[in-house]
């Protein structure tokens, strides 16, 4: 086969950044047995570690995810080394890209009907009111007019979000309707959607689908905070949730979601409210591996390495996975960037003596410089990943660190 991967993360050797050391393109994909491309942005082609004469042709772009240089990109590796049988992209800001690529030079793998149903806000939720699953109410921006009424029968606050976003870029929470309508006129409405504020917990569900809609593994988290506060400059955390009534709920929430959107092979990061009644909500669903912390914890917790399973499956080789899992504890906690950017850090509080808890820890050094930009797995004030013997010490490690925490900077 001839595989062409589009990568744009970054390895790192430098033994204390554990980011992407999951991606191991050049172990988990045969190399002498597939012809084997890449399309690289320039921080992307520091995480192709494969030998250059395993590698049939490598090209370089400013921006993989720009349609028109990763259309100019594949159609060049065509040219040299012929058709692609599969197109692989991992990043969830790259597989509607990917999917348009794909159906541009009739490439097989999943199209851009089947990546909405992952990638497109409305088209999820849409999917799953059909089916009977819980959703927000919604609308897409179609007008102005339209929305503020849309908001105003829901009532307030709202929220207004991107309907392809990731990582709470580009979510409001509006407290009324003259905030909403100065953000209506300020954004492109085709992109966006408007839905009611569902109060409650946030929960995270991350694990694999198989080839029948199937979930073959799946991990229940609840957050410490959520993604939009984090946004805001708030810590944002996550505790594995442990066998319970609802954890029980939670998995079966799930396999009905996965079988209504119908999706396959494929890893999933499905979120939902468990409402103050009790209720489960709907809120999103990523055909991609989990962000921030969460591959490492489960690769380190279930030994489940959740891009080794995806890159795996999709090249012909299926991996067993644990479906009844053991009931173990485990959290993450990443605590931002100081608000005022860039800055230089003057002193940092390790945690790992006084949280006997901490597993790993990610702590930015004295004299380096925090610059604006990068997402959860940047280099942030803090990063930690947390073991433990039950959940609720876990939850106690989180609360003890975000108090403890101290970092000391100076304005450049």
């Amino acid at each position: 086969m001839h595989i062409v991967i589009v990568n744009r993360w970054p390895r790192f050797s430098d033994g204390i950044r554990w980011d992407n050391e999951l991606t191991r393109y050049e172990e988990f994909i045969d190399h002498e047995q597939h012809r084997v491309s890449y399309v690289v942005d320039p921080l992307g082609a520091a995480g192709v570690l494969a030998a250059p004469t395993t590698i049939a042709r490598i090209e370089h772009v400013n921006d993989v995810n720009d349609f028109g240089e990763l259309l100019g990109a594949v159609t060049s590796i065509i040219e040299h080394v012929g058709p692609v049988d599969h197109l692989i992209a991992l990043s969830e800001f790259t597989l509607e890209i990917a999917a348009r690529v794909r159906a541009e030079l009739g490439i097989p793998g999943p199209g851009v009907a089947e990546v909405a149903v992952y990638r497109n806000k409305v088209r999820m939720k849409e999917i799953l009111a059909a089916a009977g699953v819980r959703v927000p109410r919604f609308a897409p921006c179609e007008d102005v007019p339209r929305s503020l009424a849309f908001a105003q029968e829901c009532g307030y606050p709202a929220i207004l979000k991107t309907v392809d976003g990731a990582a709470s870029i580009g979510v409001h929470q509006v407290p009324d309707a003259g905030v909403l309508e100065e953000l209506l006129n300020s954004v492109d409405l085709t992109r966006h959607e408007i839905e009611e504020f569902v109060t409650g917990d946030i929960y995270h569900v991350d694990g694999f689908a198989g080839p029948d809609a199937e979930v073959q593994f799946q991990v229940v988290s609840r957050y410490i905070n959520n993604c939009l506060a984090f946004e805001g400059g708030e810590p944002l955390g996550s505790v594995v949730v442990q066998r319970s009534p609802l954890r029980d709920r939670i998995e079966a929430f799930t396999r009905e979601c996965l079988g209504a959107l119908d999706m396959r092979t494929t890893p999933f990061h499905l979120e939902l409210f468990v409402t103050p009644a009790d209720d489960l909500v709907f809120l999103e669903i990523g055909g991609r591996v989990g962000g921030s912390e969460v591959p490492h914890l489960l690769n380190r917790m279930f030994g489940v390495n959740l891009f080794e399973v995806w890159l795996r499956a999709m090249t012909g080789t299926t991996l067993t996975l644990p479906g009844e899992h053991a009931d173990r504890a485990g959290g993450w906690l990443v605590i931002p960037k100081p608000k005022q950017l860039p800055t230089r850090v003057v002193r940092v509080t390790s945690m790992r003596e006084s949280v006997p808890s901490v597993w790993r820890e990610l702590l930015p050094q004295p004299g380096e410089v925090l610059e604006p930009g990068g997402s959860y797995d940047a280099m942030h004030s803090g990063r930690f990943i947390l073991l433990a013997d039950d959940e609720a010490t876990v939850e106690k490690s989180i609360v003890d660190i975000i108090s403890r925490f101290k970092l000391e900077v100076s304005p450049l």
